[in-house]
């Protein structure tokens, strides 16, 4: 029997209010003792390590001796990358600082940049934790000078470096670089100016850093992965209703193209569009999906459409969220029966309005991503086959947090050369976005390289 993978909402409710951001020690301690039992459920018993030159290390301790300003741009292929990330700096920085001869001024702590609607969908453990770590919340689609100051404060006082992730959401490959915003960059910029008008001789950094899974670390964890990677695979299958070849030696890129194209096939006849798969590529194909997703919710809400593919999901998602968490101080109990029970509708169609903003998220990054072969490295293998289920989630009315992973042997954190905005604060003030513009194609080569260069230790 079919269980639904998100229960509909039916009631609104009071918007979030979470405390100001802080570091707390009491919440930083938290961390250290079960950190590594939270990340279990996101890379199983991996070891967390280390492969760099000592930029990590180098840009930590500078910034660690209010020696610099450092904002950590990383990229977000699965959304396990913040949580690393923090118990990394939390719980092993300090001793390979140590073993490379450095010095951390005071204990290590990373605070984070993430999307307000965290705190809506993140449930009690990321409203109590968050705001406690120093972890700093911004909208997608609108200006909240509160919020932003709080991160201009956070990086011109430090010492903590500010990781913020420039693909502004999660995007499910970990090879690419298909979508980066400019608000890293142009914050940088921002606290670079204010420190250059106080006279303070500090340089702002931009981190590249990258974390990347690895599946075959040893010849048992690969076959492993390779048995979870088969299971989920005939999960997929059966799903979409594939049935079991006889022949089992069918290349593994045809297996992976069949799913993909049932799936795409049902979201085709039940968004009613039409299309000769003879003359239109995939990618041609998922362009008309989106079109249709985002132009069925504005539809349902009553909306324009104004913008770009991202500018509209952010703008669509953020009025979902506001059907469902009222914003500003309201007591929903107070509300007259009538307006009560409005409220409540609003609500339960904004929740089914942003089923189609879920396919959205997703299938952008599916669209140009060519299904591997056998012969493709263990893990662009096991990405694809998590997203294929995750295509068919979306499907099905499913989120984020109902994606199937497959635990990795071992997790590599990697980090290149900093950026130094100082060097291009000059060139700033005379044309800002032609600067701007230089600096994103320089993070992008960095990120691009970082992404290359990997490989998997047998």
């Amino acid at each position: 029997m079919y269980k639904p993978y998100m229960q509909p909402v039916t009631k609104s409710a009071p918007d979030i209010v979470a405390p100001e951001p802080r570091v707390s020690l009491r919440a930083r301690l938290l961390c250290r003792l079960v950190g590594r039992l939270y990340l279990r459920q996101f890379i199983g018993g991996a070891k967390v390590s280390a492969q760099e030159k000592g930029h990590l290390i180098e840009s930590f301790t500078r910034a660690f001796k209010n020696e610099s300003r450092c904002i950590v741009a990383f990229l977000h292929p699965t959304g396990a990358e913040p949580q690393i990330l923090g118990w990394f700096t939390l719980c092993r920085l300090k001793t390979l600082a140590g073993k490379a001869g450095a010095v951390c001024a005071i204990p290590p702590h990373l605070r984070f940049v993430y999307g307000y609607e965290v705190l809506r969908w993140g449930g009690a453990l990321a409203r109590f934790i968050l705001p406690r770590i120093g972890a700093m919340p911004v909208y997608h689609t609108k200006f909240d000078s509160r919020s932003m100051e709080c991160i201009y404060k956070a990086l011109t006082d430090g010492p903590y470096p500010v990781a913020i992730a420039p693909e502004g959401q999660v995007s499910y490959f970990s090879d690419r670089t298909p979508h980066l915003e400019q608000g890293a960059v142009r914050i940088g910029f921002t606290v670079a100016e204010r420190l250059e008008k106080s006279e303070k001789l500090c340089p702002v950094e931009v981190l590249p850093v990258s974390v990347q899974y690895c599946y075959n670390g040893s010849a048992a964890g690969a076959g492993r992965a390779r048995k979870l990677m088969e299971k989920l695979l005939r999960s997929v299958e059966r799903c979409v209703g594939v049935e079991r070849p006889k022949d089992r030696r069918t290349p593994l890129d045809e297996r992976l193209r069949l799913c993909r194209e049932l799936i795409l096939e049902k979201n085709e006849k039940r968004y009613g569009i039409k299309t000769d798969k003879r003359a239109e590529n995939f990618s041609e194909r998922i362009d008309a999906l989106i079109e249709k997703c985002l132009d069925r919710t504005e539809k349902t809400l009553d909306v324009t459409k104004r913008g770009d593919i991202f500018a509209r999901m952010y703008s669509l998602r953020q009025i979902c969220w506001d059907h469902i968490f009222i914003p500003g101080k309201i007591s929903l109990d107070d509300m007259p029966q009538l307006d009560r029970s409005i409220a409540d509708l609003n609500a339960g169609e904004a929740w089914h309005a942003s089923r189609h903003l879920e396919i959205v998220d997703f299938v952008w990054y599916l669209r140009c991503a060519p299904a591997p072969t056998a012969e493709s490295p263990l893990y662009q293998q096991i990405e694809y086959v998590q997203n294929l289920w995750d295509f068919a989630n979306r499907t099905m009315g499913g989120v984020f947090g109902t994606r199937k992973l497959i635990h990795p042997n071992k997790v590599i954190v990697k980090t290149s050369a900093p950026i130094n905005l100082n060097d291009c604060l000059d060139a700033y003030h005379h044309d800002r976005k032609e600067t701007v513009k230089k600096v994103m194609a320089e993070l992008e080569e960095k990120f691009l390289e970082l992404t290359n260069s990997r490989e998997e230790t047998e």
